[in-house]
């Protein structure tokens, strides 16, 4: 892995294929139809590719777990700007995640490291452990087993780079669960008002519609809110424990 001028970690495909979890030669389809964008080339024709690329695949691989067809994709895809961030392809695959129901897997150490794209240690699978992303399974064999959600698996590895520690990370995972769950009832709750004279068919029906929609909403209303917390924090210097001292 080497690095841009701004110090952005960059990948060669050989890495970013096994971040990602596909092959080279999946890579490079995809290239080939647009669906990834160029890398930068630099010395000796090396192609280097960073974070968003990432992101796309992983947003990629979501749409496919949905049974979207390659098609389908190459649409979905092509409605979005070119010039996404990491973090607005993450904000996309968040939302085609939710429109289908919470799925945990049992997956052998092997598995798990394929899963995250790349070896876990013993300690990073603690780490993930005490996230509650993994758990270990104690009905396979030889007890190389682990439940998994694989829509937690890939943030849960994205954490385990963030100078944080455990316990900030489950605090702040505390944080979102508590807030999510007040909305969720109230969204809920105007929702269910809203419908409470139709059939229960029309009932499911506008449910399946409106899920996708909320989660959206609810995840770009967030995005925008962090994002003028933290500059109000930046910004507020007589906030910060450096002015305090």
């Amino acid at each position: 892995m080497t690095t841009t001028d701004a110090g952005e970690p960059t990948l060669t495909i050989d890495e970013l294929a096994a971040r990602a979890g596909v092959t080279v030669r999946t890579v490079r389809f995809y290239g080939t139809k647009g669906l990834l964008p160029p890398p930068v080339i630099g010395a000796r024709r090396v192609g280097h590719y960073g974070r968003e690329h990432l992101a796309r695949l992983a947003l990629i691989e979501e749409l496919q777990h949905r049974g979207m067809t390659l098609a389908a994709i190459e649409r979905y895809l092509g409605q979005l700007p070119p010039d996404l961030s990491e973090h607005d392809l993450a904000l996309h695959r968040a939302v085609v995640a939710s429109w289908a129901p919470q799925t945990v897997e049992s997956v052998t150490r092997a598995e798990l490291d394929r899963r995250a794209g790349r070896p876990l240690t013993d300690g990073e699978v603690d780490r993930l452990a005490a996230m509650d992303v993994v758990v270990r399974d104690a009905d396979a064999p030889d007890g190389d087993g682990y439940r998994v959600d694989g829509g937690l698996l890939r943030l849960g590895v994205e954490l385990l780079d963030v100078p944080f520690s455990p316990e900030t990370v489950l605090a702040a995972r505390t944080a979102l669960l508590e807030h999510s769950r007040a909305a969720a009832r109230d969204l809920s709750r105007l929702l269910r008002d809203a419908v409470a004279e139709r059939g229960a068919r029309d009932v499911r029906s506008l449910s399946a519609h409106m899920h996708p929609l909320v989660v959206q909403a609810l995840l770009t209303t967030f995005q925008r809110s962090l994002r003028e917390e933290i500059r109000e924090w930046i910004d507020g210097g007589e906030d910060t424990p450096a002015a305090a001292d």
